[in-house]
């Protein structure tokens, strides 16, 4: 085998496991995104329920008397703060 012929193999092999070192790059890409994208149905997930718990407790509060309104209005507060705080952090994460 001459010079020129052992350069030419040295070279395919390198790029072989180069080639694989890149696919193993793609299947972690994959799966970075899998994961992602599993991340981003669990946030929204969780954002319904602080939404549907805002609502509920909102619902709550117009039918309460007056003597109740004042701490079904906590509850409220509480589940408004939650979903605010919830949705920020889903919109950061998005950026």
């Amino acid at each position: 085998m001459g010079l020129k012929e052992a350069y030419l193999e040295k070279r395919e092999a390198e790029l072989h496991v180069w080639d694989a070192e890149i696919r193993l790059l793609e299947a972690k890409a994959a799966k970075f995104k899998a994961e992602a994208t599993i991340q981003y149905y669990e946030d929204l997930r969780s954002l319904r329920a602080k939404r549907n718990a805002a609502h509920k407790k909102l619902h709550e509060l117009r039918l309460a008397s007056n003597k109740a309104w004042n701490t079904i209005k906590v509850g409220l507060e509480n589940a408004w703060l939650d979903l605010k705080g919830g949705l920020k952090s889903a919109a950061a994460k998005l950026k």
